[in-house]
């Protein structure tokens, strides 16, 4: 019997096997199995009347027959044993119907489940190896095929979700997401569905807090205060890390911008005004380098003009012609100036995660405008202590 020339096949699940002719179409399931028919009980015949009760079974069971092998589902072995029963004759259609027919049954979703094998991932390898050693019973391998495949896809899938949220996730996303590998394929889905945010909404509270702490610029620290202190969903802390931290930070070199180009020389405001009109990391560049070289060369161009030393009379040894009349006030920057100008730092020291630095835990697309409803605020409570702790610090420093 076939069904048993199948069972060392489990293990092996050899795909040549499972594509084999006699397999149904691939995603479709076995057709389902005709009921029995039994022989109606056959009375002494009257002898008066014609005895047409076998030729009438026959007649039925050969439609019976041409039904199952017309399906869409019915596999080329199903068809080749039902027009072989039919041509056998009355014995064989019976036999057919009430035996034959389940056994090739059974064999066709033997078959049809292995042929899931090629793109099954680790759990439904697992289960199909399970349910093929499990013996003969098609309503288990009925409700395989029709239900609990599908399930056990679907954790795969989720497990390697998880799995890449781990890899690029901060710590609390990290533990929460290993904590739920562990667990049921329910806890995998709910991690997926809600966990998965707030367990990224407690690393932007640190990584807001990090910001925080590094930045001198009041426009970005006075957000990030403002949406601390109002309780954000996780949707909108990662808004805020993925956008608008940028636009904010751009407001405050713009500001840092002006304030260097102000009464400074030709070359520094050339230079600043450029930034000004140019982009976010025109400015950026600016404040990191483009300054210094513009003083440089403002420097350069002073040194120009003076003259040389005896040729007005004097030779600088006692001390009247010290090199700070050309109104460059040494005592109230911190770096080289003209005209009195202080050379500022740029603001580009502190960069978030997923931008320059190393990638935040992503969340899928449409994640940005996700709100989890419910408890969000609870998990979020803990940041105003982390930005106040940041700023005790910082001050301190000062201090």
């Amino acid at each position: 019997m076939t069904t048993a020339a199948l069972a060392p096949a489990v293990l092996i699940a050899s795909p040549a096997f499972a594509a084999g002719p006699d397999a149904p179409a691939v995603g479709n399931q076995p057709a389902p199995t005709t009921p029995d028919q039994a022989v109606p009980d056959q009375a002494v015949p009257d002898r008066t009347v014609p005895d047409r009760t076998v030729p009438n079974q026959a007649e039925e069971d050969r439609k019976t027959i041409l039904a199952i092998i017309a399906h869409p589902m019915a596999s080329e072995f199903m068809k080749e044993a039902g027009r072989k029963a039919i041509a056998d004759g009355p014995k064989a259609m019976r036999k057919f119907i009430e035996v034959d027919q389940h056994d090739i049954r059974m064999d066709d979703y033997r078959i049809a489940i292995l042929r899931l094998l090629p793109d099954a991932g680790p759990g439904l390898k697992a289960g199909i190896n399970k349910v093929l050693s499990s013996g003969d019973d098609i309503e288990k391998l009925r409700h395989f095929y029709d239900v609990t495949q599908h399930e056990l896809r679907g954790d795969d899938n989720n497990k390697i979700e998880i799995s890449r949220l781990i890899d690029t996730g901060g710590t609390a996303v990290k533990e929460a997401g290993k904590k739920a590998l562990q667990g049921t394929p329910a806890d995998r889905a709910e991690f997926l569905k809600t966990g998965r945010h707030l367990a990224q909404a407690q690393d932007d509270l640190v990584e807001l807090a990090r910001i925080d702490e590094g930045w001198d610029g009041p426009i970005l620290s006075g957000a990030i205060s403002k949406l601390m202190n109002g309780s954000p969903t996780p949707a909108e802390l990662r808004h805020f890390l993925e956008v608008t931290q940028y636009e904010l930070r751009d407001q405050d070199n713009r500001v840092a911008i002006a304030r260097i180009i102000d009464g400074g020389g030709p070359e520094l405001t050339k230079a600043g005004r450029a930034a000004l009109a140019g982009t976010p990391a025109d400015r950026t560049e600016f404040l990191k380098t483009g300054q210094h070289e513009a003083r440089t060369k403002d420097q350069a161009a002073k040194d120009k003009e003076k003259p040389a030393p005896g040729k007005d009379g004097k030779d600088g040894k006692d001390g009247k012609d010290g090199d700070n009349k050309d109104g460059g006030d040494q005592g109230n920057g911190t770096g080289a100036g003209t005209g009195g100008t202080t050379t500022v730092s740029a603001n580009t020291t502190v960069t978030a995660q997923g931008h320059t630095g190393a990638p935040l835990a992503t969340t899928g697309a449409g994640d940005h405008t996700t709100l989890i409803a419910g408890g969000a605020g609870t998990a979020l409570v803990a940041g105003a202590g982390l930005l106040l702790a940041a700023r005790m610090r910082r001050a301190g420093a000062e201090g």
